[in-house]
């Protein structure tokens, strides 16, 4: 196999800024790869990050996340906001390859330059997202999107990454399909910031608005909407309590509604600092993954070498204690080279 071909990382992201998808789609390509430029990539696209407002979108499987993705593209773009799309889709165990469906399924903004929509398979990673989701939004955010909408595989009770990475979460829920028991689930309300009862031309809407506002009325909500460490109280502002908010999205009802609920948050966000709040973790979060996996890498150069038998062989003779050990195997990753890893097989944790 030959080598991979480098690219003028500059050149992509002045071209990526100025709209060009074929930059846009190159540099997500570059990340999604895990390419030797990676670094010289996150450099590059760090100066111009941090404005685009992020909107993750969730929920289980059938209750219309594309259809409300797309729909919300739609009314976006009707107020001329510029709009990214990364539509995550689970890998198959075998080939591990994905259907990634989205582009299919929003085809009708397939031609709008003001779109850019990019899937992204799982390959094997847990949380609802794809491992390079992070720097795939840093992308979209650099290349000047108003707004990017990341849309999960399907939440359970642990596919919550998106709550890391977006500003205003939304959870979409229909009737009919067990939502009431999902409901009362502790994991679904402490994600959601706006609760979407979608579908709601279905027999039961009205009674899952009810059972998620009762739920809604008994829970803490306390350690998602608390007012950032070092906030003047006098400037405080109240909780944020997510609303309830019902549509039919492939008929397109409702969705002014939504919109109208993400820009009240996004002004929430703002007025009570948690916005920064929330970025800060976010960035807190990501540079810890990024030491993890160079930590994860130095040791499989750990365990190709001699290093590691030789330590165990002192352990099991009485020489070494296994603290000890474990402080020279420390030393030795110190000197290993980083490596990133291989997006095809993703370290299991």
């Amino acid at each position: 196999m030959g080598g991979r071909r480098t690219e003028n990382t500059g050149d992509l992201v002045d071209r990526a800024r100025r709209g060009e998808h074929r930059a846009v789609a190159r540099l997500i390509s570059l990340v999604e790869g895990a390419s030797p430029q990676l670094r010289e990539v996150a450099a590059a696209l760090a100066p111009y990050t941090g404005r685009a407002q992020v909107v993750g979108i969730t929920g289980s499987p059938g209750v219309g996340k594309s259809t409300t993705t797309s729909a919300l593209v739609g009314v976006l773009r009707a107020e001329g906001r510029r709009v990214g799309v990364l539509a995550v889709d689970p890998s198959s165990p075998f080939s591990g390859g994905a259907l990634l469906g989205d582009r299919v399924r929003m085809g009708e903004h397939a031609t709008d330059e003001g779109v850019f929509i990019r899937s992204m398979a799982t390959r094997g990673h847990l949380g609802g997202l794809a491992w390079s989701t992070p720097q795939a939004l840093r992308v979209l955010d650099a290349a000047g999107c108003d707004v990017v909408l990341i849309e999960t595989v399907g939440v359970g009770q642990s596919e919550v990454d998106v709550v890391a990475l977006a500003d205003t979460t939304i959870v979409l829920l229909a009737p009919g399909m067990g939502d009431g028991v999902q409901a009362a689930k502790a994991g679904i309300l402490e994600v959601a910031d706006i609760l979407v009862v979608n579908k709601a031309d279905r027999d039961g809407a009205a009674q899952t608005v009810r059972d998620l506002t009762y739920m809604l009325s008994l829970g803490d909500r306390s350690g998602r909407s608390e007012r950032p460490a070092g906030a003047d109280p006098a400037a405080a502002v109240g909780l944020w309590v997510p609303p309830v908010v019902k549509t039919v999205a492939a008929r397109l009802e409702g969705v002014d509604g939504l919109v109208s609920a993400i820009e009240a948050h996004r002004d929430w966000l703002d007025r009570s600092g948690e916005r920064g709040a929330r970025r800060r973790r976010r960035a807190e979060a990501e540079i810890e993954a990024i030491g993890m996996e160079q930590v994860r890498s130095r040791f499989s150069h750990v365990r190709g070498s001699a290093a590691l038998p030789a330590l165990a062989t002192r352990v099991v003779d009485g020489e070494l204690d296994p603290y000890r050990a474990a402080d020279e195997l420390l030393a030795t990753l110190a000197a290993a080279p980083s490596v990133i890893p291989d997006p095809a097989r993703p370290t299991r944790r």
